[in-house]
């Protein structure tokens, strides 16, 4: 039996759930974060158990031909972005795997049973050298202090909450860094602190950008503990003044909110939102299709990926344009409106209320009038208006894109009685896909076809569609 502190010699044959490099020793299962397939390492157990290790990197005996360097100093400190050291070509095939192990083991499944015919990369436009880059467009930094008691800003470090300094997450847009160094600026400027976790003290918690990449525009929000201390011109002036030192033409500061969150626990956003600066929303396109994007709203991170994810939504429900669909978890409507040019009516429910304003305001902005949203969980109000109706309610094309946790099995039953032809589920978590997926086919649907989205690129989230089919006689 290993223990820790132990140095062994190891070579790297797979890798693991969160993308850790797994070897064995005379049985006995290795996790180093950062190896990948190929490798030979010397590693040091740093925590043991009955049945496997955790170890670190000591030294790389003979690297593996997959093996690149990190672009990022930060990279194996930072909980993100885990993959940095091996090829994008091969972080792909291992996300196409990574979903079809997941359909095939959890959801039961044989290969032979669906189609699944890619998985879409990140086009080279955002690349560096050895991957994707600069193709997020939302960020939420973390404010602290360092032990001199200096402001700083960046990512938590693995499973904790103590934060690595850094302003630039070469993920993000690159308007991010410039935004976080001038609100640190004007914290510092104007004596503002950080919020201390522990201490329940001080005043900014978090900064939030978020980019419409389409039109430029930039929204900053900082969650804050309270807001009257704070001199809001002032910070506008800050945040301006980076924005333009940038030197980035096709950014522009639309919009300065702060967000209030007195709570202790580590949700980020709090309930209330105040604009101080230009507008309450951020405007964006995927297709021929505008977005307002309001603070608190989800959008997709990757929209250089919504699109083709999308359009892949379309190409899967095949449209004729006589169908009613129904969009669980529609968010600002964004797949609603994608899809209502080309149905006869769309019906969005989505759990948070101020998505549901902007979704309504997308819809007029855009002229679509077929398209209409409820404000609620998709778990609780799709059975209630299936009782109401008496069994009635009816749709054609189902679309689910439910958060990480996947669908509540209340609503998977009562879609299942609504008798769509085809039911579309975006998936955030292959895992939870899996498992859904075995439910609807208790209920009477099958699958038919699947295809993975890197959306995360050098993380180890993948997205996924998948088209599924009433079967014959039910």
């Amino acid at each position: 039996m290993y223990k820790k502190n132990d140095y062994l010699i190891i070579d790297i044959t797979d890798l693991g759930n969160e993308g850790e490099g797994i070897g064995h020793a005379e049985g006995y299962a290795i996790f180093v974060n950062g190896a990948i397939p190929g490798d030979k390492l010397k590693v040091k157990i740093i925590k043991a158990k009955k049945k496997y290790a955790i170890a670190r990197i000591e030294e790389i005996i003979k690297p593996s031909p997959d093996r690149i360097e990190n672009a990022c100093p930060y990279a194996l400190r930072c909980g993100g972005c885990r993959l940095q050291s091996i090829t994008y070509e091969k972080e792909l095939e291992w996300k196409a795997k990574k979903v079809l192990n997941c359909i095939t083991r959890l959801g039961g499944y044989r290969e032979d049973e669906f189609d699944f015919d890619r998985i879409v990369g990140i086009d080279s436009i955002n690349n560096y050298t050895n991957g994707p880059a600069h193709y997020r467009n939302k960020a939420q930094f973390p404010v602290g202090t360092d032990k001199d008691n200096n402001i700083i800003t960046g990512f938590y470090a693995g499973r904790s909450h103590n934060i690595i300094p850094n302003t630039d997450c070469m993920m993000q847009d690159e308007i991010v860094k410039y935004v976080n160094e001038a609100v640190i600026k004007f914290m510092e400027d104007s004596f503002v602190k950080a919020y201390d976790e522990e201490s329940h003290t001080g005043i900014v918690r978090h900064i939030v950008t978020k980019v419409g990449i389409a039109c430029g525009d930039v929204m900053v929000c900082l969650v804050v503990t309270e807001s009257k201390s704070l001199d809001r011109e002032k910070l506008v002036s800050f945040i301006q003044n980076g924005i333009k030192e940038s030197g980035l033409s096709n950014r522009h500061l639309s919009s300065v909110c702060l967000n209030i969150n007195k709570e202790k626990g580590n949700v980020i956003l709090g309930r209330k939102t105040l604009c101080i600066y230009g507008n309450s929303y951020i405007e964006d396109k995927i297709g021929d299709i505008k977005y307002h994007i309001s603070a608190v709203s989800f959008y997709q991170v990757n929209p250089y990926q919504t699109q083709k994810l999308y359009n892949a939504v379309k190409e899967f429900a095949d449209f004729k344009g006589d169908e009613v669909v129904y969009d669980l978890y529609c968010g600002i409507g964004t797949i609603s409106l994608f899809v209502a040019k080309n149905v006869k009516q769309v019906i969005g429910v989505e759990i948070v209320p101020q998505a549901i304003e902007d979704a309504k305001e997308n819809a007029l902005i855009n002229s679509i009038k077929n398209a209409s949203f409820h404000a609620g969980e998709a778990e609780v109000i799709i059975p209630k208006l299936y009782e109401e109706s008496g069994g009635n309610l009816k749709a054609d094309v189902v679309i689910l894109d439910p958060p990480r946790k996947g669908c509540d099995e209340r609503l998977i039953r009562t879609v299942a009685k609504m008798k769509p032809k085809k039911a579309i589920y975006v998936s955030c978590d292959p895992a939870t896909l899996a498992r859904d997926l075995k439910l609807f086919r208790q209920l009477g649907y099958e699958l038919k076809k699947a295809r993975a989205y890197d959306m995360f690129g050098r993380s180890t989230h993948v997205e996924t569609v998948v088209l599924m089919s009433r079967f014959e006689g039910k």
